[in-house]
């Protein structure tokens, strides 16, 4: 079955970095726009980043210039590359693949805290 599986989420302080990653079983990944999500307490799930099979990138304005989102296609894995994190960051990020149009899939998240 298809199945988003995320890791690499943890506790930082502000301006440090952190990797995620989101890997995908069950389905053609290459064809999948792979999408990531942050939903902070209290706030609705909000796109941070996401890209294409032929890995066209979108980012969020409060994201642009710090975080870097990444795919291997022979892994079947996204990344999502975060530095110069803020305490406004913090969240539960999720993963999410898009064929389409039609959301196939959410991933259970990972927490993120940054600390100030």
């Amino acid at each position: 079955q298809v199945q988003l599986v995320e890791s690499g989420g943890g506790l930082v302080q502000a301006g440090g970095s952190l990797r995620l990653s989101c890997a995908a079983s069950g389905i053609i990944f290459k064809i999948h726009t792979m999408g990531w999500f942050r939903q902070a307490p209290g706030k609705q799930r909000e796109l941070v980043a996401d890209i294409t099979g032929s890995s066209s990138t979108n980012y969020a304005d409060a994201v642009k210039g710090r975080f870097t989102i990444s795919r291997d296609n022979a892994k079947n894995t996204v990344y999502l590359q975060m530095n110069s994190l803020k305490p406004e960051d913090t969240g539960v990020y999720y993963c999410n693949a898009v064929y389409n149009n039609n959301v196939i899939m959410w991933g259970q998240g990972t927490q993120v805290t940054v600390s100030s």
